[in-house]
């Protein structure tokens, strides 16, 4: 049988078999990296507060290495760009979010760098949130960026956090329910001309009359996804089964060889066996 393999037909199909096999192999080791980049544990320091030039590029999507961190930021809010997010979870309780537009000051730049999303604080009523909006907002004449310097540090300081994606039901009854950065950057009354961050920071110490957002430290939990290794077992077996294919026709053949050998030496002995008769006098 093995003379048989050797030759250059089978060893065709068998060169055949291995690539088959390889790429079954790649697929499943594909699959098992899956599984085990999800599995892998958080090891960031996202509590150790970071600038947000450091981590963040204006006009990309976020980051691993951005999502859930600590960051600090210079900037000054924007007047007349307030938007209030509704069915908002705060401990377990509905209400509202207070999102401002801020216009960052990275490097100690004396002109403003890249916009800003910021989620000022969190109110259980819708009217209440409003308050504290109208309250931010002297709406001054002659500029456009708010002045407050005596409720809001010009130093903001929270957790950067990934953009939502637009709800389906946002603006129904007037009440839009998603932080999205892109739905965000079209309500704002001033444009954005030097780029903006594609997430959003929430921030440590709210103005008066909000609450803390709550913001709680990215999971560090370990979770296999046991789909992805599922699959890449599955794909495993194909490629072993892929290699016995080829050994099973290879056995098969020479299987039908040897039948066709015994078949021709038994035709072979009937021949060449002596007849013999009787003579009856």
């Amino acid at each position: 049988m093995w003379q048989l393999a050797r030759s250059p037909k089978w060893i065709a199909a068998l060169l055949l078999c291995l690539a088959i096999a390889a790429g079954f192999a790649v697929l499943g080791q594909w699959q098992l990296s899956r599984a085990v980049e999800r599995a892998t544990v958080d090891g960031r320091q996202t509590e150790k507060t970071v600038p947000l030039e450091s981590v963040a590029t204006p006009n990309t999507t976020n980051t691993t290495e951005a999502a859930g961190q600590k960051v600090s930021v210079a900037g000054q809010l924007v007047a007349g760009d307030y938007v209030i997010i509704g069915e908002r979870l705060n401990g377990g309780q509905p209400g509202y979010w207070v999102m401002a537009h801020l216009a960052t000051y990275p490097d100690a730049r004396p002109s403003p760098g890249p916009d800003l999303a910021v989620a000022l604080g969190w109110a259980p009523t819708k009217k209440a949130a409003q308050a504290v909006a109208d309250g931010l907002e002297p709406r001054p004449s002659s500029s456009t960026v708010s002045d407050l310097s005596l409720q809001l540090p010009d130093d903001y300081t929270g957790r950067y956090l990934t953009t939502e994606a637009p709800s389906d039901d946002d603006f129904e009854n007037g009440e839009q329910k998603a932080a999205s950065v892109a739905a965000l950057v079209n309500q704002w009354a001033e444009p954005v001309a030097n780029g903006v961050y594609g997430g959003f920071l929430i921030l440590d110490t709210p103005p008066a009359g909000l609450d803390v957002i709550d913001s709680p430290v990215p999971s560090t939990e370990v979770t296999l996804n046991w789909l992805n290794i599922f699959y890449a077992i599955e794909w495993a077996v194909f490629a072993v089964f892929a290699v016995f294919l080829w050994f099973r026709l290879v056995k098969d053949a020479w299987e039908r060889e040897e039948e066709e050998r015994e078949e021709a030496e038994s035709a072979a002995a009937v021949v060449a066996e002596p007849h013999t008769a009787t003579h009856v006098n």
